[in-house]
């Protein structure tokens, strides 16, 4: 897919989201003002309002007039918001932050699979199957192993027929990129996980399914957990 090419407030909007997740702009405190926001960016007054807006619109800040715009309670970020997700994984996320992006998969997932399975066309059964066999041959390639890992959890999300999940593309596409670099070392044990789950769905298999994504996800998780209790 082809990405449009961010335009000045997209730019500034990350930028600033950027030093918000990183701390530079703290919780709970003001953003600098206005002016000095424009001049910080080399950016118009318009750029920076636009910026903010798109900020406060994902839960990032508040605007206050003739009081500012203060950094929000992490808790009332959208979490689930594709850039919101790239905007964390742009640096080095934090373990509790990537168990919790591996959580939220594992409370939606297993059960997409198994809606997956009772409801996918012939033909989305035959793209899931072609998405894990593109998934096996890239192993070695980290670039296309990730492509393809996307596309085929992509694929079983649009076999599910439903609108609400289909709704969350965008998020799972932003979850992959930022849990895949910490996870690419368990990619190939993972992948009997993945051809069982391909074959449950195509043979209409609803528990399967269900069972093999929760072990699909289950060795993400334990190695996001090793991880994380090394590094506390």
């Amino acid at each position: 897919m082809r990405h449009k090419k961010p335009n000045r407030t997209e730019n500034t909007a990350d930028a600033l989201a950027q030093r918000i997740v990183r701390g530079i702009y703290p919780v709970g405190t003001l953003l600098p003002a206005e002016p000095e926001l424009e001049r910080e960016y080399s950016a118009s007054r318009t750029v920076v309002r636009e910026a903010v807006k798109t900020l406060s619109a994902k839960g990032l800040v508040t605007v206050r007039q003739r009081h500012g715009t203060r950094v929000n309670q992490r808790d009332q970020w959208m979490w689930l918001d594709g850039d919101v997700i790239r905007w964390l994984s742009a640096g080095r996320l934090d373990p509790e932050d990537l168990l919790a992006f591996s959580e939220v998969r594992r409370i939606f997932e297993p059960e997409a699979a198994a809606l997956a399975a009772a409801r996918a066309t012939d033909t989305q059964r035959r793209t899931i199957l072609l998405s894990f066999a593109a998934m096996e041959a890239s192993q070695n390639r980290s670039d296309e192993a990730v492509a393809a890992d996307k596309a085929f959890h992509l694929a079983i999300l649009e076999a599910t027929g439903n609108p609400v999940l289909h709704s969350l593309r965008r998020a799972i596409e932003a979850l992959f990129d930022a849990l895949f670099p910490y996870t690419i070392d368990r990619y190939a044990a993972n992948i009997h996980n993945h051809r069982l789950l391909a074959e449950s769905i195509h043979d209409r298999n609803p528990e399967a399914a269900r069972e093999h994504m929760r072990a699909v996800l289950g060795e993400t998780e334990d190695f996001l957990l090793t991880m994380a209790h090394s590094d506390s």
